[in-house]
């Protein structure tokens, strides 16, 4: 798996690039991959939670770095949580522990992406700036 410690930044938060010891970083890009193989449905029984879980994997960007054992694994992972979901009692700790350890190994949150070595690159959003030209006009006007 990853590295231990605090979760490292992006590659465009860092300041600089320290040589790294492990393996290159691998990017991908956010969103399905567009080789997804076909996976089994959900299975009905599942719980809301359980089942929306699943399916965000296969519209997630590390699903391009999963194989049929992850697949399988994520389908697992799917039908413990499912379980303790439907039961009235409250989630035990070690049952938390050791899901979120099954979740981790499928890298589904960033900071496990990050310790793993892997980015998914972001979908740029956010208005577009207008041109400097006009100021730069402005400023040679001033300055005669």
């Amino acid at each position: 798996m990853g590295t231990r410690g605090p979760i490292p930044k992006r590659s465009e938060e860092r300041r600089r690039v320290n040589r790294v010891d492990g393996p290159n970083l691998a990017k991908a890009p956010s969103g399905p991959p567009v080789d997804m193989p076909d996976l089994p449905a959900p299975d009905p029984l599942w719980h809301p939670i359980a089942t929306d879980w699943y399916l965000s994997l296969q519209e997630s960007g590390q699903a391009a770095f999963y194989q049929p054992s992850d697949w399988a694994m994520a389908r697992y992972a799917a039908e413990l949580m499912s379980r303790g979901l439907a039961t009235d009692k409250p989630p035990n700790g070690q049952y938390v522990a050791a899901l979120n350890s099954v979740m981790a190994s499928l890298l589904t949150t960033e900071g496990d992406r990050r310790r793993a070595r892997i980015e998914l690159e972001r979908k740029k959003t956010g208005p577009t700036l207008a041109p400097v030209k006009p100021l730069d006009a402005y400023r040679d006007l001033a300055s005669g």
